[in-house]
């Protein structure tokens, strides 16, 4: 049996063999789980697992180098620069929380005070044609199911949200994400094209919890401290699932004279049928849907962090 023919079962052939010229499925073998133990690809399944998670555990992040392909980075690219006319960019100044505004119940040098410039795109969710490789990748079960082991957990879902699901983040020529957390607990994403000069993901693992800010620690970042900052050189296709609810994030600015940065983001939920936060939503994306609305009626949170 070829590689490709086996890579996803329970979908057609002509989907796994696309898949299987989008995904490294020999270096990643997606079908490995479902597979006898004595065979290989089991085995070469389970070790990228661990691989992952002994990443997470320890700092909050996990890299798969080169898991998408050059033929997949090239048609992944192609499909970002059709649909990048559809990017909403903006240019805020926010604080690491997304909060644009000078709250006084803390002093003018607090990390709550304290405001960067954001600069960068995010391509909706809604731009992409409804069979492209970009979705194929996401959509993909066997890719929920790895990312589900990988960090340890009995299932994943696509993200519900209609803009925020399936996105790419550009950052063109002298922009920037500045030091923030994540509202949602990990990130996947894929570097599709980085920058000639700049552009770099830096990360300050676990600076936060769930019951302590960690303002402290922040504010030394945010100074320009570089205690516990790692730097990562990712390449095109390199996959990273990372845990930004906790730990403080951001990508440095690229040069004026530097292509593009592109980047995949695939959105997973624990949960069926979650959409994202009115506010944040509207801040990334310029709109929100009727959808966000509704479910920000609803709303329950999880804890009492800033954001």
């Amino acid at each position: 049996m070829s590689t490709t023919s086996a890579v996803t079962s329970g979908l057609d052939d002509r989907k796994a063999a696309e898949l299987g010229r989008l995904i490294d499925v020999d270096r990643y073998p997606l079908d490995g789980r479902d597979l006898p133990a004595a065979n290989p690809s089991h085995a070469a399944y389970w070790n990228v697992v661990e691989h992952a998670r002994s990443g997470l555990r320890s700092d909050g992040c996990a890299v798969l180098k080169r898991f998408v392909t050059p033929h997949g980075v090239r048609q992944l690219n192609d499909e970002i620069v059709a649909a990048k006319p559809q990017t909403h960019f903006s240019t805020q100044v926010i604080n690491p929380y997304f909060h644009t505004q000078v709250n006084p119940e803390f002093s003018d040098d607090h990390p709550v005070n304290t405001f960067t410039e954001r600069s960068s795109g995010f391509i909706p969710g809604d731009a992409w044609p409804s069979v492209c490789a970009i979705d194929a990748v996401f959509r993909a079960p066997q890719l929920c199911r790895l990312l589900a082991d990988c960090l340890e957990i009995d299932e994943l879902h696509c993200y519900a949200d209609p803009l925020a699901g399936l996105t790419a983040n550009i950052l063109d020529p002298g922009q920037q994400f500045p030091w923030h957390f994540d509202t949602n607990d990990f990130a996947v994403t894929v570097l599709v094209q980085p920058a000639d000069e700049g552009g770099l993901f830096e990360y300050a693992p676990a600076v936060r919890s769930a019951d302590d800010e960690g303002f402290e620690a922040i504010g030394g970042l945010l100074d320009g401290g570089r205690d516990g900052v790692h730097t990562l050189d990712l390449q095109p296709g390199d996959l990273q699932i990372f845990r930004g609810r906790y730990s403080l994030h951001r990508v440095t600015r690229v040069a004026a004279s530097s292509q593009p940065r592109h980047a995949a983001i695939f959105a997973y939920t624990h949960q069926p049928g979650v959409i994202g936060r009115v506010e944040r939503t509207r801040q990334l994306f310029g709109r929100v849907l009727a959808e966000h609305e509704e479910a920000e009626r609803g709303r329950v949170r999880e804890d009492d962090l800033l954001d």
